[in-house]
């Protein structure tokens, strides 16, 4: 398969991170949208490689994509600092588990979508969240979670933001 697809959702208040990310090759569909994240960018909207240290960038390369439009500097450092340790470590930490194959991280790119809410205050909560996110949303994405029957079986819960 040349694109899988996770998501995931951790955390309360507004430090809630929520994680919607694609994983395939870089020769694939995922690959073209690794590139454009990087190639286009636009204000408040400032897309960046997920490292785990200045010049340590992770594999497979990932690309964070924000799924806010930033504001100001607060949510430009959450992002850059937190957020980004949090996805890093995270990808590091699928491939070390076996969860991403160690033998496929140089073929695979990751596009991640990262929410940070503009009144997020505590970064331990979201390096926390993100983490655990990141993870949860990588081991969804490489063993087809949700599968269908489980979305059928699942589809009369009620989503915890749908405002009514």
């Amino acid at each position: 398969m040349s694109m899988f697809i996770g998501e995931g959702l951790v955390g309360e208040g507004n430090e809630i991170a929520h994680i919607d990310l694609l994983i395939g090759d870089k020769n694939g569909p995922v690959g073209v949208a690794f590139a454009n994240a990087l190639a286009r960018q636009s204000e408040g909207h400032n897309n960046l490689l997920a490292v785990i240290t200045p010049n340590l960038a992770v594999k497979p390369s990932t690309v964070m994509i924000t799924k806010v439009t930033i504001k100001g500097m607060k949510q430009a450092v959450q992002m850059f600092g937190p957020a980004q340790a949090a996805v890093a470590k995270a990808v590091a930490d699928s491939v070390a588990d076996g969860v991403i194959p160690k033998d496929q991280a140089e073929e695979l790119v990751i596009v991640c979508g990262v929410f940070i809410h503009p009144a997020a205050a505590d970064d331990k909560k979201i390096y926390e969240y993100n983490y655990e996110a990141t993870k949860l949303s990588i081991k969804c994405a490489m063993t087809g979670k949700p599968t269908v029957d489980e979305v059928l079986a699942g589809k009369e819960q009620v989503h915890p933001f749908r405002g009514f």
